[in-house]
């Protein structure tokens, strides 16, 4: 059985838990132009959010040896 390549895109944004969860950053907190985001929602976005568990297992195979 050969190795399966990891994808390298998907290893820099995802982390598997020991409870097996992945878990990643969250979405849309990149370009806060001039302060348009208030900063109780920058505060919010700064936790970190866990993937959804119907795309759980193509993440899974994408990052198989984490």
């Amino acid at each position: 059985m050969p190795k399966i390549k990891t994808h390298s895109g998907a290893k820099k944004r995802f982390t598997v838990t020991k409870s097996g969860l992945i878990k990643r950053g969250s979405a849309k907190r990149r370009h806060d132009i001039k302060g348009c985001k208030s900063k109780q929602k920058m505060r919010h976005l700064r936790k970190a959010m866990f993937v959804d568990e119907t795309v759980a297992p193509q993440i899974k195979r994408l990052i198989p040896y984490k």
